[in-house]
């Protein structure tokens, strides 16, 4: 299926860690045992969910400084999932362009979230991207 199902799939997979508060391989082992993928899928989503994790704080901490007015813990989870897969990409996978980053993360918003998410996500990771670029 491709990169774009992959990103669905690590995102839905860290919504359900958020949200039993269980980041352990035990759960990410029965995700995989539930679901299907090809290879090049299960690599994605199995990179993205432990670089996340291993780096949670700083992922969070990133996305933390450009959600003027929010706080991290309100944000709706499916909408933290894909902001950390995003962040996630743009961070630590130099194979994937950053516009296709946001873009994907937009379009999973306009997906699986409200009417008003895609903005704020692309937002969010605008103004991270540009602050990044002006510290080199």
């Amino acid at each position: 299926m491709g990169r774009r199902h992959a990103r669905e799939s690590a995102m839905k997979l860290l919504y359900q860690m958020e949200m039993n508060d269980d980041f352990s391989d035990k759960a990410i082992e029965m995700f995989f045992d539930n679901n299907k993928f090809n290879s090049g899928e299960k690599l994605y989503i199995d990179d993205a969910i432990r670089t996340i994790i291993e780096n949670l704080k700083f992922i969070d901490s990133s996305i933390d400084t450009y959600i003027d007015g929010w706080q991290l813990h309100r944000l709706a989870k499916v909408d933290l999932s894909i902001l950390r897969i995003a962040v996630y990409e743009i961070i630590y996978r130099e194979d994937i362009p950053i516009q296709v980053s946001i873009n994907e993360a937009i379009e999973i918003a306009k997906k699986y979230s409200t009417d008003e998410a895609s903005s704020f996500i692309n937002g969010v990771l605008g103004s991270f991207v540009r602050a990044r670029d002006e510290d080199g």
